[in-house]
């Protein structure tokens, strides 16, 4: 309780020193874009991010522009694309900024026209993986796809080290994984399995009858309450923050390779406020929210100048794991039918 205390206090003394470096760049900038921005009212942002996260991160932004609303739709990733695509069939324009954990995504919207280009301020300091050279998309985010364990019902010792290791006929039963259907990071982390151990994997995970959840959050719910003693999948940031609230969360970046999800942030190419959704890109790319997210969020950011909690591992402490968009937007709906195939659901 004293903690959430503390963290809340945080947010407001972030949130405030927001407000004075957001109103002093508005004295000093008297461009028209800030104005239309204001004319506009409101930015619609589509995003993959955990809610808590995504509401904390749209009350920054109005209060540090009280005029410009932020409305939140936050779902798991392909639940998102989904539904923009179903909306533009039917000539809605809803979405100003678009932001999934399925880098696949904006290949996709990228072939259809259904983004505008864009390049926040700073990003030609971005890592590699964070930047598009065609200035449309950028990481706004990243994280890792690791295992867990609940840490009251196994020692650390006999917790799995590796991928493989959760295919032991020990742990039947005792699995979670969440589901590629609706999760995209949980798209991103198969592919980049796939491409190590093939389908085998799977097949042979399944055989273990792992609970089936949706969204990439919920395997550390389940590890937590004890009802799955072992996550086989989960977003690292999650898992970090719950187990900083007390929770028996043990986290197990595999010895085989951790899959990086990099989330990337666009603003929809038929935008009804595309002033107001440039703002809002080059807001959420600042330093000091790229900041609030490695403290409060626990996330992996591309601002060069962000630091991070001395218990966070080191991206280049680890064995990371990528894909490539293209692949993965090509795979996309295999993975998805072969996840049901296999794990039956």
């Amino acid at each position: 309780m004293e903690a959430q205390k503390h963290e809340c206090i945080g947010i407001v003394a972030l949130a405030s020193v927001l407000i004075i470096l957001s109103t002093a760049a508005i004295a000093s900038s008297q461009d028209g874009r800030l104005a239309e921005a204001r004319r506009e009212g409101k930015v619609v942002w589509y995003t993959a991010a955990a809610l808590m996260t995504a509401e904390r991160v749209a009350r920054l932004f109005e209060q540090a522009y009280p005029d410009i609303k932020v409305e939140v739709h936050r779902s798991g990733s392909e639940r998102i694309l989904q539904r923009l695509m179903q909306e533009a069939t039917a000539g809605i324009k809803n979405a100003d900024v678009f932001n999934s954990s399925d880098a696949g995504h904006y290949v996709l919207l990228k072939k259809k026209g259904m983004l505008a280009k864009h390049t926040p301020v700073g990003a030609e300091r971005f890592p590699d993986g964070f930047r598009d050279p065609d200035g449309t998309v950028f990481g706004w985010r990243a994280f890792l796809i690791v295992m867990s364990y609940n840490s009251k019902l196994l020692p650390v010792g006999e917790a799995p080290k590796t991928w493989k290791d959760l295919l032991d006929p020990k742990w039947k039963g005792k699995l979670v994984t969440a589901h590629p259907s609706y999760s995209g990071s949980i798209a991103s982390y198969m592919l980049a399995l796939l491409n190590i151990y093939g389908w085998d994997y799977f097949k042979q995970l399944a055989q273990n009858k792992p609970h089936l959840t949706q969204s990439v959050h919920d395997p550390a719910q389940l590890v937590a309450a004890g009802e799955r003693i072992v996550g086989a999948n989960g977003a690292d940031y999650f898992l970090y923050s719950e187990r900083k609230k007390g929770n028996p969360i043990g986290i197990v970046y595999p010895q085989d390779g951790a899959p990086l999800i990099v989330s990337p942030s666009a603003i929809t190419s038929f935008s009804l406020r595309p002033s107001a959704a440039r703002l809002f890109t080059d807001f959420i790319f600042t330093k000091e929210v790229q900041q609030f997210l490695a403290d409060s969020e626990a996330l992996y950011v591309p601002h060069a100048e962000v630091t991070y909690a001395s218990d966070r591992p080191k991206l280049s402490e680890l064995k990371i794991l990528t894909v490539d968009p293209e692949e993965l937007e090509r795979r996309t709906e295999e993975i998805k039918k072969r996840f049901v195939e296999f794990f039956g659901a």
